[in-house]
């Protein structure tokens, strides 16, 4: 976004397994990035410093709030291996220049697998308010077309705004 424009809200999204299966999902919570750290104090430091080791994230939990559960959506997503969900959202943006709204897409890709299904509560005439818990391994987003961030676990690999943190290390280590 440009110092012109405003981010004013998530106008609405969509939620797909594997790039084409829509998950009826009601509400997500997206992770929380942590970078893992150390603290650092000895001879000639004035105190502590919390080190951080760029590329490093301590756990991504992300949760999927269902209004009626177990659908059959919060059961695939049980099985025992990383599943690639995109969240596909309509961002609403000011321009305070032209004094005009626009639309900007924001995409969010996650590789996660299962960690728990709660079932929620049964109660007539109210949503049962299940949800499904997955621990983050990979994480993109893009903004407008253009990577903003991509952390792959797995794969050593930290971009942010285009620059991959992790490319030497990786040189480094032969991977």
């Amino acid at each position: 976004m440009g110092r012109n424009q405003i981010d004013e809200k998530l106008i609405d999204y969509t939620v797909f397994l594997n790039a084409n299966t829509y998950l009826g999902v009601s509400g997500v919570q997206l992770p929380s990035l942590e970078m893992m750290s150390d603290t650092l104090k000895g001879a000639g430091i004035a105190g502590e410093i919390d080190s951080i080791t760029p590329g490093h994230f301590g756990p991504m939990p992300i949760t999927l709030n269902w209004r009626t559960s177990p659908t059959k959506e919060a059961i695939e997503l049980m099985k025992p291996k990383a599943h690639l969900i995109d969240f596909r959202g309509a961002i609403q943006v000011f321009d305070k220049t032209t004094s005009e709204y626009k639309t900007v897409g924001k995409k969010i890709t996650v590789k996660a697998m299962p960690k728990k299904l709660d079932l929620g509560k049964a109660e007539a005439a109210t949503t049962m308010d299940g949800s499904t818990e997955m621990e983050c391994i990979y994480l993109k987003i893009v903004e407008d077309g253009k990577k903003l961030i991509e952390i792959d676990k797995l794969n050593n690999i930290y971009v942010v705004d285009g620059f991959d943190y992790r490319a030497e290390l990786r040189s480094i280590l032969g991977l």
